[in-house]
């Protein structure tokens, strides 16, 4: 069963066990079994009905006016507006609709809704299916340019095909699903931004019931051909194109799965998408995969990386380059360096103190509060020395009733295509082991489809005076989330000195956890800080 609408669509079609046209101004005319067919004819969407695929039109309607009530499982009626003539004053017609099974009548519901939308942006003459007079929450959120160079990116296979790579994150996502099947069996899925439908075909093998893929963007056709390519699975995948804050579903879902976690869980603002489609089409107590997220952060300390940042504006400081002096423009590209967040894998022993952790419930968080998020920091420094910024990761659990497993970005754990990310300060801060550094991350969302990250640390005084809270030094700096440094190179060896001490920062192990309580966070107020991983 599948909904594949769009321009690109010339028509699709349905076979009916019957149709009936009640109509009271012409004969009535019964076909069975029957074939409904979509299309478009001189620019209009129609549905025309055949007694069979090779068989002249019996009548057809205009989905411009149309209206599809269901009346059983299996048994629809559609009224529309029509008319013999043009001079004839329009009056209503009564079709009644006969499907075979219910996967049927969900199908031909969900694809009369699509071709409606269709038929209105056909009229309204505007590329890209925008519609002027009817924006969408997401067009009111989002940037035009944005939003179309996001869907142009993930509607092509070859980015696809880098995350189905990432072992780590597809095979977590499959272990989550099919280790708890009790979870899934009979049940009705909403995969939201579906993708290739990797993971609606995870909840089909666990036993869904039914699943509806939901993808915006030109992959849902491709979605629709490896659903097709797996027909035992595929007979229970309803694809359906556009966006979750617009697209109508024929029912509610008892579960939803997704993978809207970007570069710090929060980047592209796919979160939010997650938390519209939990308003929207969750059942009460309705299970989410993935429940909870959490941004992890810890203070490092690199100076092989804070050097390379620094010396990329060394370019700026010719003072003849071709006869021009390039200098006036050196303090420009200097912030402009470390206004990009680095993207990499580092060594877990660039930590100097103990991740904290911010906690994100899925289940019970407004999407209101993922517009800005703010983030005090406290930490308590495990080592002595240089301190280049903040380094972040982040982990999802998938709260299942028989198996509570977590995804991880940490470093040290295998890496992912999130890799990790770290703000690099243009001022270090100087610390002693022992000493307290403080700050806050705050984070506001923008209209590219990201954030913007302001960071501070400070480090308190140390020794004689510490008592009067006095702070000795600060730093701080802005970054764009949404324009990162992409060095992904391999984590850095980093020498231990045999004098020097070895320290448990970073967790590269599954967390153990209890059953989220009813108010869906208590168990997560603090992770674990005993860990395996030693520290430079």
């Amino acid at each position: 069963m599948e909904v594949p609408v769009g321009q690109n669509h010339e028509q699709q079609e349905f076979e009916l066990a019957s149709v009936s046209n009640l109509s009271s101004s012409s004969s009535a005319v019964s076909l069975s079994p029957a074939v409904a067919r979509f299309c478009f004819d001189s620019g209009v969407a129609v549905l025309r009905f055949h007694k069979d695929s090779e068989s002249n039109e019996a009548f057809h309607i205009d989905l411009r006016t149309a209206q599809l009530f269901r009346l059983s499982p299996v048994e629809s009626v559609c009224i529309c507006e029509t008319s013999e003539t043009i001079k004839e004053k329009s009056y209503s017609r009564g079709i009644t609709l006969q499907f075979r099974e219910e996967e049927d009548s969900r199908a031909f519901h969900c694809a009369l809704d699509q071709w409606k939308k269709e038929a209105v942006l056909q009229e309204s003459g505007l590329p890209n299916g925008t519609l002027s007079a009817s924006k969408s929450k997401f067009d009111d959120k989002i940037e035009a340019s944005s939003a179309k160079m996001y869907f142009h990116y993930y509607g092509q296979l070859l980015h696809q095909q880098n995350m189905l790579q990432d072992y780590v994150r597809t095979g977590t996502y499959y272990a989550a699903v099919i280790e708890n099947r009790a979870d899934f069996t009979g049940r009705v899925v909403v995969d939201v931004g579906a993708g290739s439908g990797i993971l609606s075909l995870f909840a089909a093998q666990a036993g869904a019931k039914h699943v509806y893929a939901v993808e915006a963007s030109e992959m849902a056709e491709y979605a629709r051909k490896l659903i097709a390519g797996n027909p035992s699975l595929g007979q229970r995948i309803t694809v359906v194109k556009g966006k979750i804050e617009e697209v109508e579903l024929p029912e509610k879902a008892d579960i939803l799965i997704s993978e809207p976690m970007g570069t710090l869980l929060v980047n592209e603002r796919m979160l939010e998408t997650y938390v519209i489609a939990r308003d929207r089409f969750l059942v009460p107590n309705g299970k989410m995969f993935p429940t909870i997220g959490r941004i992890h952060m810890a203070p490092f300390s690199d100076e092989y990386l804070f050097v390379e940042m620094a010396n990329k504006a060394l370019f700026w400081q010719q003072q003849n380059y071709y006869g021009v002096d390039l200098t006036p423009l050196y303090g420009s590209a200097f912030k402009g360096y470390f206004s990009q967040p680095v993207v990499d894998a580092f060594d877990p022993r660039v930590l100097v103190a103990p991740a904290i952790s911010h906690v994100i419930n899925f289940t019970s968080i407004k999407e209101e509060e993922l517009y800005e998020v703010d983030i005090p920091l406290k930490f308590k420094a495990a080592v002595g020395g240089r301190i280049h910024g903040l380094a972040c990761w982040f982990d999802v659990l998938f709260n299942g009733s028989t198996v509570q497993r977590w995804l991880t970005t940490a470093p040290g754990a295998p890496t992912t295509h999130w890799y990790q990310l770290r703000c690099v300060l243009p001022q270090p801060l100087y610390v002693m082991q022992g000493q307290e550094i403080t700050g806050r991350l705050h984070m506001i969302a923008h209209h590219a489809q990201s954030y913007t990250l302001c960071l501070t640390l400070s480090a308190k005084m140390w020794g004689p005076g510490a008592e009067q809270g006095g702070i000795l030094q600060a730093s701080s700096c802005k970054f764009d989330l949404k324009e990162p440094y992409y060095r992904m190179s391999q984590p850095q060896v980093y020498p231990v000195a045999q004098d020097q001490p070895t320290h448990h920062l970073v967790n590269t192990q599954d967390i153990q956890t209890q059953s989220l309580d009813e108010e869906g966070s208590e168990f997560l107020q603090q992770p674990p800080e005993n860990l395996d991983t030693g520290l430079h």
